[in-house]
């Protein structure tokens, strides 16, 4: 079983912020039509972090069959992850920081990401609470830490943020 540990932000935000640029230019040479996030706790200063980059790179409908082909020809698909008509997953395990790329549709079901970001850039309450969990499930499962993650986050979205 695949244990989590979180770092401080600081410790990977410079890494990371060029990371997300080489990755976006990378992208945009190749989908110049979609709009490329920085996404996850890399892109949240003064927050823990497991340390990986996430990239969301949102696409229209008519864009995301090409933009899966694309990405697959640069990115390795992340098999453990969703795959829908509007959302796939991919990494880059071997990438410094490692890399997590999300491809949404704009305005599907899982174009969230970004607003993950937002509500926690503005909201110290949901940053502190987020920051909290993460300390809870050091060192414990992945597993378990991706759940409660994820009720975290289903809560947080429901806020008027």
């Amino acid at each position: 079983m695949e244990q989590v540990n979180f770092f401080e932000n600081s410790l990977f935000y410079e890494k990371a912020e060029k990371a997300f640029a080489l990755h976006k230019k990378l992208i945009l040479e190749r989908l110049p039509e979609a709009d490329i996030q920085h996404v996850g706790s890399t892109a949240i200063s003064n927050t823990l972090t497991k340390g990986d980059l996430d990239i969301q790179v949102r696409v229209t409908p008519e864009q995301f069959p090409m933009a899966v082909q694309t990405l697959s020809a640069i990115y390795d698909l992340n098999e453990g992850s969703v795959k829908t008509d509007s959302f796939r997953a991919f990494k880059d395990d071997s990438a410094v920081p490692p890399l997590g790329v999300q491809l949404t549709v704009i305005h599907s079901e899982f174009d969230f990401f970004w607003k993950f970001r937002d509500i926690l850039l503005i909201n110290d309450r949901f940053r502190k609470e987020y920051d909290d969990l993460k300390r809870y499930y050091e060192g414990k499962e992945m597993d378990e830490y991706r759940e409660a993650k994820n009720e975290f986050f289903g809560k947080i979205i429901q806020s008027p943020e």
